[in-house]
């Protein structure tokens, strides 16, 4: 739900399985600060982040769903952290980089600023 205090780990959990049980292929959920590990590994099948509440910075947004994706999420949904950001294109390339080549937050962070600066070149693709 929408209440704050719900989104904890052990609500996400029952949650994610409850409708894993009623048939969901997939569920899409909050990420949460603690315990997102728990919420994946409770769920019988994959788990989609939702975006959240509007973050602050770039870089929030990046940590959390690179937090996210090493705990086990399968990818991102996200809304206004993309299309409210004053960058979307370089803040989707960079959220691409960290779901689809398990890029690191600072790999993104240099994809988001390299795809800004709208230099001409490709993002850089890290060895």
């Amino acid at each position: 739900g929408r209440e704050l205090e719900q989104r904890e780990s052990r609500y996400l959990a029952l949650c994610c399985r409850i409708c894993a049980e009623l048939g969901a292929k997939v569920v899409k959920t909050y990420w949460c600060a603690d315990g997102f590990d728990k919420v994946v590994a409770g769920c019988p099948v994959p788990v989609v982040m939702a975006g959240g509440p509007q973050a602050d910075t770039e870089l929030e947004v990046l940590e959390f769903v690179h937090d996210g994706m090493q705990n086990g999420a399968i990818g991102i949904n996200l809304g206004r952290n993309v299309w409210q950001s004053d960058y979307p294109v370089p803040m989707i390339r960079a959220l691409r980089h960290i779901v689809h080549e398990n890029g690191s937050v600072k790999e993104a962070q240099e994809v988001f600023d390299a795809v800004k600066a709208g230099d001409g070149r490709p993002a850089p693709v890290p060895a």
